[in-house]
Formats: structure tokens, sequence, C-alpha cells
């Protein structure tokens, strides 16, 4: 059983592009465009990219142990939608060609331990913490 409602593993799975956060060490916040899926084995999210291993984001998580991830988009006319997860976060050194056949196979895991929604399961935010098994 997953940590993500039915309706929002439909929406991630709809969608292509996320923003990752991270914290650097001098505690000012890093936040880029990232690929990412949704990765049903460790219910958790993947994280991937070109060089993945070279990348400010995956040294941040390296030392803290900890990256959020926002997918959001707007249906028309102004029907905003978005899930945030936040979550303990690991450096993997295998399955990054997964998310993209030019990838580095170095990707970034998070598992969730709070996530938030709005426009997902109904109009409605809804925050909650969650234990990932």
């Amino acid at each position: 059983m997953s940590v993500f409602t039915d309706k929002e593993l439909d929406y991630l799975a709809g969608q292509r592009l996320g923003r990752i956060a991270t914290v650097g060490p001098d505690g000012q916040p890093h936040v880029v465009p990232t690929s990412f899926r949704y990765n049903a084995e460790y219910d958790a999210i993947d994280i991937g990219g070109l060089r993945m291993s070279q990348t400010k984001k995956t040294r941040d998580v390296q030392r803290t142990g900890r990256a959020s991830i926002v997918v959001d988009d707007v249906l028309p006319p102004w029907q905003p939608r978005m899930i945030e997860v936040r979550g303990t976060a690991a450096v993997i050194p295998a399955g990054g060609k997964a998310l993209g056949e030019r990838f580095e196979d170095t990707l970034v895991r998070i598992r969730p331990t709070r996530i938030v929604a709005f426009g997902i399961d109904s109009g409605d935010t809804h925050a909650r913490s969650v234990s990932a098994t």
C-alpha cells in the first residue's frame, strides 16, 4: 500500500517535470527543475538527470539526507494543482537511466515523510505526515 492516494499517483504519472529543493552548507535553499518518476517498489520519488553525480542537489542530499520536490501545473481557466513531497533522501548509484536513456545512472531518491497536495483529490489542500515503509 502506497503513502500516496490513487489520485496523487495518477497525477504524478501524468507529469514530467518537478522542482527539487535542497539546502546548501551555507543554509541557503537551492531549487531547480528536474525530471522524476514515482518508484512503486520503494514508494518513493526518484530524480534523475544528465550529470547527477556532479550536481549541487546531489552534494546537498549526500550532506543532509533531506530533500523536497514540488510537481505542479494549472488547468484552464485557473485550476492549480500540486503535490509537495518532503522527506529523507539518498543518492543511489544505479537506476537513473530508467528516467531517460541519456541520463546518468546516479539518482536521488526521496522517501516521503510529508505530503501536501492541492487540487488533486479535491479543490482543498491536504497535508499529512506519512511513514514510508
